[in-house]
């Protein structure tokens, strides 16, 4: 008897202890103590039941003690809260801790809404603080553009620009942060700027005294307008001279002028050609009926003596007047042929 109680206290205590072991697990798989240590350690106040509640919520608490402890320490006055909001609303707690952090050594006004704000709208906040501290500049491709007189120039700038965080809160304007209105913009912009104000000079060698006219006259148009950038400077790096495209077109307009001319010279031989066969054509059949109708003599005179319209002496005398004529054209043609051979000087 004495055996089966101890047994059964024995069984009883080991359950109790698998019990007590399986509790402990269970607590320290839900609450991370080590992270809760730390809170403590630091001075940050992380109850255990927002560990608990992270851990319910799917929630890495990792990745709001550690940015909470981070900004604690930078003097930043932010809650668990605010980090665990921030983070189901899908943005970046470190990189909005990070930038709030360098913001306030920088001596830059940002709020964690407005930093927020930011990160949730797509934008870099950490890199617009530092683009912000540290101006970036940007280098444009060769840009390409001609003078008044036909003369090519291919410019290249470098644009300074610095972020302007009061353009990139949603209190400024929300277009601007759904726009992407980024650096592409503002290489588009100064390239089309740098096209307009070489086109309006009179001489390429205008611009090329000139340089800075160029960015002058492309900072003062407001380029950084709608963007998220402000822009300190542009510098022009380098002009080159390109081809002549002025010469290059001309060139090109008078070889179509050529071609046009000789086409339209073509066209008046054919049709030059095509008149003289026509002509050529009308002609033989002119002479087609000159001979038809000189057939058609003898068969009248023959009808004329039938029916009596001719008598027979009428036709004789005819043929005598038409001898007497043969006679007087040939003698007339001998006669100028002596003429011609008395005047040597009209040979």
């Amino acid at each position: 008897m004495a055996d089966f109680l101890l047994s059964f206290l024995f069984s009883g205590g080991l359950i109790s202890v698998i019990i007590i072991i399986a509790v402990i697990a269970l607590f320290f798989n839900f609450v991370p103590l080590g992270l809760w240590i730390s809170a403590i350690a630091a001075g940050v106040n992380v109850g255990i039941f927002n560990l608990i509640g992270m851990r319910l919520r799917r929630v890495p608490a990792s990745q709001i003690v550690l940015p909470l402890i981070k900004a604690n320490k930078a003097g930043m006055n932010v809650n668990v809260n605010q980090l665990e909001a921030h983070y189901l609303a899908g943005g970046n707690v470190d990189r909005v801790i990070d930038a709030l952090i360098a913001a306030h050594r920088a001596q830059i006004p940002l709020t964690f809404e407005r930093s927020c704000a930011i990160d949730l709208a797509g934008r870099n906040v950490l890199e617009a603080v530092q683009m912000s501290v540290n101006p970036e500049v940007i280098e444009t491709p060769v840009v390409s553009a001609v003078a008044k007189n036909g003369i090519e120039l291919k410019v290249k700038a470098r644009v300074t620009v610095r972020a302007n965080i009061d353009r990139l809160t949603v209190r400024a304007n929300i277009r601007q942060l759904v726009g992407g209105a980024g650096e592409a913009t503002i290489i588009a912009r100064v390239g089309e700027g740098i096209v307009t104000n070489v086109g309006s000079a009179a001489s390429h060698t205008d611009v090329l005294e000139n340089p800075d006219y160029i960015s002058r006259t492309v900072l003062a148009k407001g380029l950084d307008a709608g963007t998220a950038f402000e822009i300190l400077s542009i510098d022009i790096a380098d002009v080159d001279v390109g081809r002549n495209i002025g010469a290059a077109l001309q060139t090109d307009q008078a070889e179509a002028d050529k071609r046009i001319a000789q086409a339209r010279a073509e066209e008046r031989r054919a049709m030059a050609v095509a008149k003289e066969q026509e002509m050529k054509a009308y002609t033989q059949e002119m002479q087609a009926k000159v001979v038809e109708a000189e057939a058609k003599v003898p068969a009248a005179l023959a009808e004329a003596l039938e029916k009596g319209r001719l008598g027979v002496m009428d036709y004789y005398r005819m043929n005598n007047i038409i001898a007497d004529t043969d006679m007087r054209k040939m003698i007339a043609g001998n006669e100028q042929d002596v003429e011609v051979d008395k005047n040597p000087v009209q040979k």
